[in-house]
């Protein structure tokens, strides 16, 4: 994290506060400060760490499975030199539409400009819509910008473009990274209008992150209506309320889900997980109002957790899940242990890092406690890679850890992190 410093400097410049936010948790107490640092670690993760990156253009744009192979096109007979011919606009239109979707999203609809021929191959090629590309060049000898240094005009600005670009476009959308936009800046109902666009363009992937202030922007309902998604990553919203939506709503076609720093409502989670009939990664930045994630998925295979605040985590029916990975969890002093528990996962491999201080581990209908006798009901004999962060400075952490142990008596490979208090 060291080598972000700089970033999260610029990113306290560029994350101020409004007046109404100041005044929001100014009123309940909250240390403003403390409040924008946590803020600023948060994005530095979210961003560096957890957040996919955008597609580049030179490479596959951004598609999930292996991008289709360009048409074969005959070589050109052999011909005497002669003065300028225009080839490439002889070429097919399916040719022309690949070349121009490779292409940055500030230089694909410039082609329009080489020749009538060309004028409607961008509005019709697959779009690849990364706002990064849309960031003002860095300065020489600087590293390329980065969502942590958009100051508040230049979000407009990328904001601004995003919808003329969104307006224009009326092919297939196969990535919007959309994560450098002050949602609160928008024009009323403009986020609702890019989702709209989203939706009846079958957008494949969509990165959508807000810039705070609030952290609590509620996405609009319309976001349902994106039923081609495959990979859906949200960050810095509240999700909407699922409670009057019908039961037809669902996301068939959702591969991969994370939600980064999302205020969701228990209830809410499990709409999402039982209307994503598909679901096989979903990752979780600190949760906010989510208190219990209640795992029943016949698809999901891995679940990633990092900053879980006060999170019962509870594998209720997941039979094809293959690795649950907490990256670290957060309980209150005083707060009783958060449960880890493991009903039916019999494809689960991998699992950690499990706290003994912070965790209760259930396995079964059996809570695990020191001199808990191991039986076939209290093991998990599929786990072959097991993480423990454990401090023994406390002797009872030391005890439940040997009850942990015996519940995985297949490990083949044990990761065990001491705790610093510990050392």
């Amino acid at each position: 994290m060291d080598n972000h410093i700089g970033s999260q400097s610029h990113s306290q410049e560029t994350f101020p506060m409004d007046a109404e936010t100041k005044a929001f948790y100014g009123s309940r107490g909250v240390d403003l400060q403390s409040l924008q640092l946590h803020l600023i670690r948060a994005f530095t993760c979210l961003y560096y760490y957890v957040l996919p990156s955008p597609p580049s253009f030179l490479s596959s744009p951004g598609a999930t499975a292996a991008p289709a192979a360009l048409p074969d096109v005959p070589p050109p007979p052999p011909q005497q030199p002669q003065g300028a011919v225009d080839r490439i606009s002889g070429l097919p239109d399916s040719f022309l539409r690949r070349v121009v979707s490779l292409l940055p999203i500030k230089d694909g609809p410039r082609t329009a400009a080489l020749s009538r021929r060309w004028r409607g191959v961008w509005r019709a090629a697959p779009l690849v819509l990364a706002d990064s590309d849309l960031l003002p060049a860095a300065a020489a000898g600087r590293p390329c910008r980065t969502m942590l240094e958009v100051t508040p005009a230049e979000s407009r600005a990328v904001a601004d473009a995003v919808t003329r670009i969104l307006a224009a476009h009326q092919g297939p959308i196969r990535c919007a990274h959309i994560v450098s936009c002050c949602i609160k800046q928008l024009i009323p109902g403009l986020l609702a209008r890019w989702l709209h666009l989203l939706a009846i363009n079958g957008v494949r992937e969509l990165f959508l992150v807000n810039r705070p202030w609030p952290l609590n922007m509620i996405l609009p309902v319309g976001f349902f209506g994106i039923a081609t998604v495959t990979r859906l990553y949200l960050g810095a919203f509240a999700f909407p309320d699922t409670a009057a939506l019908p039961p037809a709503v669902q996301f068939p076609h959702l591969e991969e889900l994370g939600l980064l720093c999302v205020y969701i409502q228990n209830r809410d989670m499990e709409f999402v997980l039982a209307r994503t009939p598909v679901l096989k990664t979903l990752c979780i930045q600190m949760n906010f109002l989510m208190t219990r994630l209640s795992i029943v998925s016949r698809s999901l295979r891995c679940l990633h957790i990092i900053g879980g605040t006060e999170l019962d985590v509870l594998m209720e029916d997941a039979p094809r899940l293959e690795r649950l990975i907490m990256w670290s969890t957060l309980v209150r002093n005083g707060s009783q242990r958060k449960v880890i528990k493991i009903g039916c996962a019999p494809a689960l491999i991998v699992l950690g890092y499990l706290e003994p201080a912070l965790h209760a581990l259930e396995v079964g209908k059996t809570l695990i406690k020191d001199g808990t006798r191991v039986s076939r009901s209290t093991m998990v004999p599929s786990v072959n890679i097991l993480a423990l962060r454990v401090n023994f400075g406390f002797h009872s952490n030391a005890k439940t850890l040997s009850s942990f142990l015996r519940c995985f008596p297949n490990v083949k490979r044990l990761h065990l992190e001491v705790t610093p208090a510990s050392l």
